[in-house]
């Protein structure tokens, strides 16, 4: 399933994908690599050079925030990503638009070659 065509998916759902991550319970890096592969079954796993970019996007765009955790004994410091106020509410948008995206394709889909 590496073709282009399901390249083309992938990246259109990783930002929302980590925004819901986010938005179920602060995390950091390493922790959303892990979910995503996981719950995907492998399909979405990812590389560090792929998550960071979104990482930074969703802040620029202020639906996220970054704070260092403090290291517990010999624990080094974590960047943990947590959501903001708006991140939460374009989140509940964004999945959303997913349902009804995903209800019109699955419907045009099942309707066949009907003209």
């Amino acid at each position: 399933m590496d073709d282009r065509f399901s390249q083309q998916l992938k990246k259109g759902v990783l930002d929302m994908l980590v925004l819901h991550l986010i938005c179920v319970s602060p995390r950091y890096g390493y922790e959303l690599l892990t979910l995503l592969k996981e719950q995907s079954q492998g399909l979405f796993q990812l590389k560090e050079g792929t998550l960071y970019p979104i990482l930074y996007r969703l802040e620029d765009e202020g639906l996220i925030h970054a704070a260092w955790s403090q290291g517990e004994g010999r624990t080094a410091p974590k960047k943990i990503y947590a959501p903001t106020p708006e991140g939460i509410q374009e989140n509940q948008r964004r999945q959303g638009i997913w349902a009804k995206f995903g209800d019109t394709v699955d419907r045009i889909l099942q309707g066949g070659n009907e003209g």
